[in-house]
C-alpha cells in the first residue's frame, strides 16, 4: 500500500515553501518517524519524517520546486523492504516534464543551483564535468553542457597541460529564507523612522564574575555563564522603566508589552534568525543561558519551530563575536528597539582622574522613533550601561 507524504502544515500565515533537500531517493528504505526531506519557508527549515516503514516509491515535488501546504511529495510503499544504497533514481514525473538529475539527490559535488538547472533542463548531472573546487559541478558547467556539449575529454597528463580555471561569476538563486531576510530588513528601513544612538560599557566586573563563579555555575546548573544572560537582564530591567522600547506600532496605535520576549539574533549557514527567549522577567540566568544554548543549537541545525521565532518584544544582536567594533543594527520589525554588542577592547579610559586600561565594549541601539523619543533610547541605553557595570542592580532589582 503507498502512503502519502504531503506539505505539513506549515505555521501562522505560511502557506508556502520550497524542497529544499531529498534525503532519500526511489527505492531506499525508510523507517518510521525517519526524515525523508526538508522544505524552506520564509522562516525556517523544516523535515519531513515518515509516519509509515517501507521504500520511497516515488517522488513527485523535486528539489527547488515551490509547494504549497497540504501538496503531495511524494510516496512510500509500505509494502516494500527498500535498499540502504544511496544511489538515487530520478523521480517519477509527466511525460512532458523533464527529469530531475540523478546525481544531485546522491549528496555529490554539485552546488544546488547546478542541481536546479540540470533538473529545469532534463539533463543527467553525472554527465557533467565540474571545473569548480575539487571536480565541484557548478551552474556554468550546467550551461556549457547545454550549449556545446560536455568540456572536453582530460588531456593526458603532463607538466604542460592547462589547468580548467574556475568561473569567474555563479549565479545562485536566494534561498526562500535569503528573500524573506532582505525583504525584512528592507521594510524596517522603509517603515520605521528609524535612529541609533551609543554608549559604551566597561565589562570588567561582569567578566570578573564570570571568572570567579564561573567553576561553580557550570557544576550547579549544567551550563556556562555567559555574556548573553547578563545582556538579556540587563535589557529586561531597562525595558521595564522605559516601556516604549518594548512597544510596537500597530494601525494608528501603540501596543505597550508587559512581558519581555528577548530575540537573540543568531547567524546560520542558511542566514539570520532571531529564536526569542520568553518570558525573560521570570527567568534565572542559569534558565537563560540554558534556553539560549537549546535554541542556539537548533538553530544551527536548522530545526527551529514557527513557535520558536515569533512574538519578541525586543532584539540583542551580537556582532562582537565576529570582530565588530561598532555598527547600527537595522530594528527586527514590529519590534521598536534591537541592541547590538561588539567586541571587548582593552582601551584606556578615566576612572577617578585617573587613566586606566579596561574591557570595553561599545553599544548601540537601533530605535523606532515614531514610539521612542531621544531622551528614552538615550536613558535606555544608560540603564544598560549601569546594569552591566553594577549587576549586583539585577540581583536587587534597582
Amino acid at each position: 500500500m503507498a502512503v502519502e507524504i504531503h506539505v505539513p502544515v506549515l505555521g501562522e500565515s505560511v502557506t508556502e515553501a520550497t524542497v529544499g533537500k531529498w534525503y532519500k531517493a526511489i527505492g531506499d528504505a525508510v523507517a518510521v518517524d525517519e526524515v525523508v526531506c526538508e522544505l524552506e519557508t520564509d522562516k525556517v527549515a523544516l523535515e519531513v519524517t515518515s509516519s509509515v516503514a517501507g521504500a520511497l516509491a516515488e517522488i513527485t515535488a523535486d528539489e527547488g520546486e515551490n509547494v504549497e501546504v497540504g501538496a503531495l511529495l511524494g510516496k512510500i510503499d509500505e509494502t516494500a523492504h527498500g535498499t540502504a544504497s544511496k544511489a538515487p533514481a530520478a523521480p517519477a514525473k509527466e511525460e512532458a516534464k523533464p527529469a530531475a538529475a540523478p546525481a544531485a539527490k546522491a549528496g555529490s559535488n554539485i552546488r544546488p543551483a547546478a542541481a536546479a538547472l540540470a533538473t529545469e533542463k532534463g539533463i543527467d548531472v553525472t554527465a557533467v564535468t565540474g571545473t569548480g573546487a575539487g571536480g565541484t559541478v557548478t551552474k556554468a558547467d550546467v550551461l556549457n553542457h547545454v550549449s556545446g556539449g560536455a568540456a572536453p575529454a582530460a588531456a593526458p597528463a603532463s607538466a604542460s597541460a592547462p589547468v580548467a580555471a574556475a568561473p569567474q561569476e555563479e549565479i545562485v538563486p536566494m534561498t526562500r529564507l535569503r528573500r524573506t531576510i532582505a525583504k525584512r530588513l528592507k521594510d524596517a528601513q522603509n517603515t520605521a523612522a528609524m535612529l541609533t544612538t551609543y554608549n559604551e560599557v566597561d565589562m570588567s566586573t561582569v567578566m570578573d564574575l564570570r571568572k570567579q563563579y564561573q567553576e561553580t555555575f557550570e557544576k550547579k546548573h549544567g551550563c556556562r555563564l555567559g555574556f548573553m544572560s547578563f545582556f538579556a537582564k540587563a535589557c529586561t530591567a531597562a525595558l521595564k522603566d522605559i516601556p516604549e522600547v518594548n512597544a510596537e506600532v500597530r494601525d494608528d496605535s501603540i501596543v505597550y508589552k508587559n512581558y519581555y520576549n528577548i530575540g537573540v539574533a543568531a547567524s546560520t549557514p542558511a542566514g539570520l534568525v532571531v529564536p526569542v527567549v520568553r518570558n525573560c522577567e521570570n527567568l534565572s540566568f542559569a534558565e537563560i543561558e540554558k534556553e539560549i544554548s537549546r535554541l542556539g543549537g537548533r538553530a544551527r541545525d536548522g530545526k527551529l519551530g514557527m513557535d520558536e521565532m515569533m512574538g519578541g518584544t525586543f532584539t540583542i544582536s551580537n556582532g562582537g563575536v565576529f570582530g565588530s567594533l561598532l555598527s547600527s543594527p537595522i530594528l527586527n520589525a514590529p519590534q521598536s528597539g534591537i541592541l547590538g554588542m561588539h567586541t571587548i577592547q582593552k582601551r584606556p579610559v578615566v576612572v577617578n582622574d585617573e587613566i586606566v586600561i579596561r574591557p570595553m565594549m561599545y553599544l548601540s541601539l537601533s530605535y523606532d522613533h515614531r514610539v521612542v523619543d531621544g531622551k528614552g533610547a538615550v536613558t535606555f541605553l544608560v540603564r544598560v550601561k549601569e546594569n552591566l557595570e553594577d549587576p549586583q542592580r539585577l540581583v536587587l532589582d534597582l
